[in-house]
């Protein structure tokens, strides 16, 4: 898998230690089942500022992006900003998937799930596309 430099802007670390301190309960709840590489042994980072944001969660490996959508996220502006917000991060390379944090909060394995079955895909795509970039031999 190729190197994915992450680049942001440092005036954002004080932020994220800031939103890392007052979490919202899905996001508590998440990162009981990120935390320590628990999802299928891959590293993930909690308000991880990526460019001119701070995400979630950040799985630098994987390039994958996990938000949470609290009820600040319901009106037509926010999910607008969100939808541009979403497909700067995605210009850059990463994936992102996201949860709300009720559905986080009533659903926590559910999401899980979802975010294990978006790995192993990611993982065997990324296995199938360097197989076929690997020399074959005769």
């Amino acid at each position: 898998m190729e190197k994915h430099i992450v680049h942001y802007n440092h005036k954002l670390k004080a932020r994220a230690r800031e939103l890392r301190n007052n979490a919202t309960r899905g996001e508590i709840i998440l990162w009981q089942h990120l935390k320590n590489s628990q999802m299928m042994g891959y590293d993930f980072d909690r308000q991880k500022p990526i460019d001119q944001f701070i995400v979630d969660f950040y799985c630098k490996s994987l390039a994958l992006v996990i938000e949470i959508d609290g009820s600040a996220h319901d009106s037509q502006d926010a999910q607008a900003y969100d939808k541009e917000r979403q497909a700067h991060l995605e210009g850059l390379g990463n994936h992102v998937l996201r949860f709300s944090d009720n559905e986080v909060r009533s659903h926590s394995n559910k999401v899980c799930q979802t975010i294990a079955d978006w790995i192993f895909k990611h993982r065997q795509k990324a296995a199938q596309s360097s197989d076929r970039s690997q020399p074959t031999h005769s």
